[in-house]
């Protein structure tokens, strides 16, 4: 592991995976290019709870790699965790695991980036510049799997389409891990209604798919993390 001299510029960076092959690979990725010594590998967990171990003193990372997968407390617990006593600190998810489920829990949980495993130098460079600066990056296959392009911001959008109070209300459920049946039972609306406002709004809204409409309610502000 290279650990360099902490500066007020550097960016501590933990490492949360259970295969410790692909953690130091993680490892060389980021400190392949890292000329400036911007990144600091701050310590590796592998799971968790040992992650949970590992934050009891500072200092604490600024942004954590975070896989999904894990044995004991998976990527989605220590997230929530992560979330409820260290919320100043950053997440990006790599992981292989790219459902339209995953990514909007995740997104829901908050992370900063979503990236498949299978990363190159660059991408981890670009993720971490742009998560630093409060931005979020998602990979290409994640970004096709919830088929909206985040532009590297998430600020609400002055030019958003205009939403009566039901359609708002239905965006926010559907951000939610409720069923379309479930979010009818809740609006006192019947099912074939919803279908009506989904479709509808997937129309003008231009997304394809639940995760996409997550996603947009996020960019403007409909739903807050």
């Amino acid at each position: 592991m290279k650990n360099v001299t902490s500066t007020p510029n550097t960016l501590n960076i933990a490492i949360v995976d259970d295969h410790n092959l692909f953690r130091k690979g993680l490892i060389k990725l980021i400190n392949l290019g890292n000329i400036q010594n911007k990144y600091n590998i701050l310590f590796e967990a592998d799971n968790g709870h040992d992650l949970q171990g590992k934050m009891r003193h500072a200092p604490f990372p600024d942004i954590i790699l975070m896989d999904i997968d894990m044995p004991d407390m998976d990527g989605f617990e220590a997230v929530d965790w992560l979330q409820r006593t260290h919320a100043s600190v950053k997440v990006l998810v790599i992981s292989m695991v790219e459902s339209d489920e995953a990514i909007l829990r995740m997104l829901r949980l908050g992370v900063k980036g979503y990236l498949s495993k299978d990363i190159e130098v660059e991408d981890m460079h670009r993720a971490l510049e742009t998560i630093a600066n409060n931005g979020f990056y998602y990979s290409d296959t994640a970004t096709k799997v919830m088929n909206y392009n985040l532009n590297g911001t998430m600020s609400p959008n002055k030019n958003a389409v205009y939403l009566s109070e039901n359609e708002r209300e239905f965006i926010k459920l559907a951000a939610s891990e409720l069923t379309y049946q479930q979010i009818a039972e809740k609006m006192n609306l019947s099912p074939k209604t919803i279908d009506g406002y989904r479709e509808a709004l997937f129309q003008r809204l231009k997304v394809k798919n639940r995760v996409a409409l997550a996603l947009y309610a996020v960019k403007h502000g409909i739903v807050q993390l």
